[in-house]
């Protein structure tokens, strides 16, 4: 049976596995294919632990895990509310196409409802269809404020 908790950092059960889940990730194509380096290993658990901002949904079967999504709290200034980011998505393979991570979004929502967010966001590469169109089976859609100035790009600035 398939069970979803919120992540406590602090269990080092849930610190494990979110370390093995996100190096799983890393390790795949989606993910940039190269393993995370150890200091963020060892680092990462008390890392998020230390961010109010932080949360993360495990989900597990039996005593397994399978599924991870780390979200981080941003804000919105048009809203004056906080949002939510959905930052990291994984699921086994072994464990895809079981709506898993149709119930870790679900979760995901319930925590951002709690904490008052006006909206989740996330990034997905264009190549990754699948998790495109489970984005897309779950409401996400593409942002724009005015069609005149198109769509709104993920950029990033590496420091």
């Amino acid at each position: 049976m398939i069970e979803i908790c919120l992540a406590d950092y602090c269990n080092p059960v849930h610190a494990r596995w979110l370390v093995e889940l996100l190096d799983q990730y890393a390790c795949d194509p989606a993910g940039g294919g190269t393993p995370l380096d150890p200091a963020v290993k060892a680092a990462l658990p008390q890392a998020l632990a230390q961010r109010p901002q932080a949360f993360s949904v495990l989900a597990f079967d039996a005593d397994q895990p399978i599924g991870l999504i780390n979200c981080m709290e941003g804000f919105s200034t048009f809203a004056c509310r906080p949002l939510v980011n959905v930052h990291d998505v994984v699921v086994n393979a072994g464990h895809r196409g079981q709506r898993v991570a149709h119930r870790m979004l679900a979760r995901v929502e319930e925590e951002a409802r709690r904490r008052g967010a006006c909206k989740l966001t996330l990034e997905v590469l264009s190549g990754n269809r699948s998790a495109l169109q489970a984005y897309v089976r779950e409401g996400f859609a593409g942002y724009q404020l005015d069609p005149a100035f198109g769509a709104a790009l993920f950029l990033q600035k590496p420091l």
